[in-house]
């Protein structure tokens, strides 16, 4: 079954592009004009993943953002002008797992919702009956890869695709430190390249969740090396 995108964009030349491109890669497309819209298209049915505009009238892209974290995972990619390295920290900080900034070339926005959407979706898997496969603990931290979830005590840590990412590649690797290049080739999947800090937006917002569940830091920093979780 095709996956299902939702574009967002008050721009309707743009929303039309990005919805002629996706449309010709055979994905499901829906279009919003505003935050708004945006939100009322969501509660109606599900998508697999939301290309999202930050400058729009009424509701703009970073609150449409945070309102979908306080209780979703939906993989979310944000477009904007802006393209001043504060305004990518602050859009990867609300919850975006991805940034583009405009102008873009259609086609790589199509790789990269590619990529975004196997990064997101890679982990599930149909799990027989009986088994308890994928299974990660870490203490009273439950990861199941299966279902692309994580708990403390059966309690949900509600994560993005790209917070799972990064914290089932540490907690599979216990005691194992990985720098910011590691994470992001294994994680992103991409070249890595030495001013990227978008690995340290998402370990910071991981590691705020896992704290605030857990009560206790559970992500250590290896200053000048990388990151680990002891297990």
């Amino acid at each position: 079954m095709a996956k299902s995108i939702l574009i967002v964009d008050d721009d309707r030349e743009i929303a039309n592009l990005i919805d002629i491109y996706l449309k010709n890669e055979g994905f499901d497309t829906a279009q919003a004009h505003d935050g708004e819209e945006a939100l009322a298209k969501l509660s109606e049915k599900p998508f697999h993943l939301i290309v999202l505009d930050v400058m729009m009238p009424k509701m703009d892209g970073m609150e449409v953002c945070r309102r979908i974290r306080e209780n979703g995972s939906i993989p979310i990619m944000m477009v904007s002008a802006k393209a001043e390295h504060m305004d990518k920290i602050l859009g990867l900080m609300t919850g975006a797992d991805d940034y583009v900034v405009k102008p873009f070339n259609p086609l790589e926005l199509v790789v990269r919702v590619k990529t975004l959407l196997r990064r997101a979706y890679q982990y599930v898997q149909q799990v027989l009956p009986g088994e308890e496969e994928g299974l990660l603990r870490v203490n009273e931290l439950t990861i199941n890869k299966s279902t692309h979830s994580a708990e403390v005590e059966g309690r949900p840590v509600h994560l993005t695709s790209t917070e799972f990412g990064i914290l089932h590649l540490l907690a599979s690797n216990p005691g194992r430190v990985f720098s910011a290049e590691d994470i992001f080739q294994q994680v992103w999947k991409e070249k890595y390249f030495e001013s990227n800090n978008t690995v340290m937006v998402h370990i910071s917002k991981l590691r705020d969740k896992l704290e605030q569940e857990l009560g206790r830091k559970l992500i250590t920093t290896v200053w000048g090396v990388g990151y680990k979780i002891e297990s």
